[in-house]
């Protein structure tokens, strides 16, 4: 497989500075937004070897290699550390909205319960949010390996926080068996408490999850939905009907999704009319954060100015941000448009 480098990368000579493009984050899950340097600090403060955080081939190894993660911060004040650095991160790169991806049932017995976990979450974000000027909302997500009874605990304890922080509701881990129409009554739920649907489909299964995710669970949001590609007919319907695929180039690749960045399905998906939006999935396990991703968008796929732009709106314009929010982010990005830059 072929990955590009995933540091900050010089803007070349007249091209728009994409940190200056405001974004949304839409595709990003907390435990792998903690920087390298703060995971061997919190191994070190428990007196633990740090877990591998690279070298996996394939997404099993790569749940263990996230799952490891889990060690170091069932502590309250090492979630509440990561929350304040994944904000202050996402600030750096140039994101105005995050829509964080937390798993409370992960963290039900350090905090009491599942519904104690996500009050937490909302509490750490919110402070995290006013230090860093950093919009956001939390994606309540379901593990799809866990079953459909921590499926619904789940969406009860989003459905519950809607409104108050919670926006909407995911659903994560292996499509490999575990395919969305078995959490159909946890999508209801949070649909009618008016969060948004936002699962994962069409990474590791193919387009017909895609095709589920939108007609089952009814899904705002597809994350990932890139193998939406292999049916044209589906790509057809995503364009008709506006639902955007949340996509992660660098996680696509190391995951064996596609076989090299060049590949990426993305720049078709764009050109068929499919609203897309780039963001950098699980940045600790895979390199790149958001900011990296667009310019590996920009030099690797060739997307121009105006498709990164669009793909920028496309993070916020469709997301449950506050109407300021996308006010201030839609006059910032004609700004950036206006500037002159060797790439139209």
């Amino acid at each position: 497989m072929t990955v590009v480098a995933s540091g900050r990368q010089r803007p070349a000579a007249g091209a728009r500075d994409l940190r200056a493009l405001p974004k949304g984050h839409l595709h990003l899950h907390l435990e792998a937004g903690m920087r390298p340097a703060t995971l061997t600090d919190m191994c070190r403060r428990l007196g633990i070897e740090p877990p591998p955080t690279s070298g996996f081939t394939g997404f099993t190894e790569f749940v263990r290699c996230y799952r490891a993660l889990l060690a170091v911060l069932q502590a309250p004040e090492h979630l509440e550390r990561l929350f304040h650095e994944v904000f202050e991160d996402q600030a750096a790169d140039g994101v105005v909205y995050v829509e964080l991806a937390v798993s409370p049932a992960l963290y039900a017995e350090a905090y009491g319960s599942t519904p104690a976990a996500l009050a937490r979450m909302v509490a750490f974000a919110d402070a995290a949010s006013r230090a860093h000027g950093v919009s956001h909302g939390l994606m309540a997500t379901v593990d799809r390996t866990a079953g459909a009874a921590q499926a619904v605990e789940v969406a009860r304890a989003a459905a519950a926080l809607a409104g108050e922080g919670v926006v909407a509701l995911g659903l994560a881990n292996d499509e490999r068996g575990f395919p969305c129409r078995d959490f159909a009554e946890a999508f209801a739920i949070a649909r009618a408490a008016g969060l948004q649907a936002t699962p994962h489909a069409g990474e590791l299964a193919g387009p017909e999850s895609v095709r589920e995710a939108i007609d089952v669970l009814h899904a705002d949001r597809v994350l990932h939905g890139v193998r939406a590609i292999e049916d044209p007919a589906l790509v057809a319907v995503l364009a008709e009907r506006g639902i955007p695929l949340d996509v992660c180039p660098t996680s696509n690749v190391l995951l064996d999704v596609v076989d090299a960045i060049e590949d990426h399905p993305l720049p078709r998906l764009l050109a068929a009319g499919v609203r897309c939006s780039i963001n950098a999935d699980d940045p600790l396990l895979f390199g790149p954060g958001i900011l990296a991703e667009y310019e590996t968008c920009r030099t690797a796929l060739g997307l121009s100015d105006v498709q990164l732009a669009a793909c920028a709106w496309t993070s916020i314009e469709t997301t449950s941000a506050p109407v300021e929010v996308k006010a201030a982010a839609r006059e910032r990005m004609d700004a950036w448009m206006d500037e002159k830059g060797t790439q139209a």
